[in-house]
């Protein structure tokens, strides 16, 4: 029995051995391969069918988002109202998404009502008919969403800053226009349906409470389609950064905030220096805790908060640093930025910082692997990203291991001001 009065033990996370829960492996009777992940603890079951139908495939600008939207508008036998009240009525949640190589639909639900619910899926999957008036309503919403949004500066600069970094035509840098919704047909998107999504390539990934006969279940509902296309060539496609590196916008004058952004292109995760630089990040802009939050928000006071990430995109990467401050405060901003940048260029991380990030990390780490969704979840960025089970470890090791030394010898590498692009927008 539990003693409390006496305090239990403190451990570091940096101490913590977490391992990585492997999954099951089988595939559909069509060759389509399943990654499954059983927890029976609640009674609750996550799958998600995973296309190579991204827009790094569409020919007409915006196919492939409006194509995944519009699944779950109308079959052959269902309107897009029948199709909502279904998952409603049993208390299930599907969700559909669109990134740069894939497209997603995913089923959170009761494990008790998948038979109920697969079928349907089955029928969005196989029999979608993209109603004229489905998309009509969908490109009316859109371009209002589209007309609010451009007058918000944050939204402006996100998207110009990847226009700078890769292009306005590569996948990473285009973005909706009011020109390519309107030149939406229905014929392209139900072209794309037929190609990446009938035809194309699949995979499962399920988790959660399972029950006994799932696999009977999977194969029954998508056993018969015809998406096991094998792995293709990766696209490749050129990035054409613009020649300018410092930019100011303004989109309202009478504004008070400015958004500012500052990016460089960064290796991807298969680049063993983008493991490490992880955790530089994090000491520079990843936490609460942060240099750039300790500098511009706790000390000068110039902004509600400032954060520096590292952009893994299905194709390439790019370290981004973002905030929003008062317009008579953004040149000050990116100047303490560029300070904070230096001191890590100049001096080593502390030991006693060093120390507290790693554990940060370490935490963070353990709470992503929280339940089975979180778990299927980093085995899904593994498997489509091409990594192995090892590079999660490595990934702990580099954590628990990196000296001041070599994080120093990251920023000079990398945190030069030269190399990011300076956007402001007001």
């Amino acid at each position: 029995m539990l003693n409390r009065k006496v305090q239990p033990e403190i451990v570091d996370a940096i101490n913590f051995d977490l391992k990585l829960k492997p999954y099951e492996y089988f595939t559909l009777k069509n060759g389509i391969p399943v990654y499954a992940l059983r927890a029976p603890e609640q009674e609750v079951a996550l799958i998600e069918w995973v296309f190579y139908a991204g827009n790094v495939y569409e020919k007409e600008d915006l196919t492939a988002r409006t194509a995944n939207f519009l699944l779950k508008n109308g079959t052959k036998k269902r309107s897009a109202l029948a199709i909502n009240e279904h998952f409603e009525y049993y208390g299930a949640f599907l969700n559909r998404s669109c990134h740069g190589q894939i497209s997603m639909v995913r089923l959170h639900c009761l494990s008790k009502h998948l038979k109920e619910l697969l079928p349907v899926v089955n029928e969005l999957l196989t029999e979608s008919i993209f109603p004229e008036e489905e998309l009509s309503i969908f490109q009316q919403n859109r371009k209002q969403s589209l007309e609010v949004s451009l007058k918000k500066c944050d939204f402006v600069a996100n998207r110009l800053i990847e226009q700078y970094l890769f292009g306005s035509t590569h996948p990473c840098g285009k973005h909706s226009t009011f020109i390519a919704y309107d030149n939406l047909k229905r014929d392209n998107l139900i072209r794309f349906y037929e190609e990446y999504y009938l035809n194309g390539r699949c995979l499962m990934f399920i988790s959660g409470n399972l029950p006994d006969d799932i696999e009977i279940l999977l194969n029954n509902n998508f056993g018969s389609l015809q998406c096991n296309k094998p792995d293709a060539d990766a696209i490749v496609f050129e990035k054409h950064p613009d020649e300018t590196k410092i930019h100011s916008v303004i989109i309202d004058e009478n504004d008070v905030q400015g958004a500012i952004r500052l990016a460089r292109p960064f290796p991807n995760m298969h680049h063993p220096d983008n493991r490490k630089a992880k955790i530089l990040n994090v000491i520079l802009g990843g936490y609460f805790g942060s240099r750039l939050m300790s500098n511009i928000r706790e000390d000068k006071g110039y902004t509600y908060g400032i954060h520096s990430s590292i952009l893994n995109y299905n194709l390439d990467s790019a370290w981004m640093i973002s905030t929003e401050a008062g317009k008579d405060v953004c040149s000050a901003t990116i100047e303490e930025i560029f300070k904070e940048m230096k001191r890590m260029c100049d001096e080593p991380v502390g030991e006693a910082e060093l120390h507290l990030v790693k554990n940060f990390i370490m935490g963070t780490s353990l709470a992503n692997l929280d339940g089975p969704f979180q778990i299927i979840s980093r085995w899904r960025q593994i498997i489509l990203n091409n990594l192995t089970e090892e590079s999660f470890y490595q990934n702990i090791l580099t954590i628990k291991n990196i000296t001041a030394d070599e994080l120093q010898d990251l920023a000079n590498k990398y945190l030069q001001p030269d190399a990011f692009y300076q956007l402001v927008v007001i």
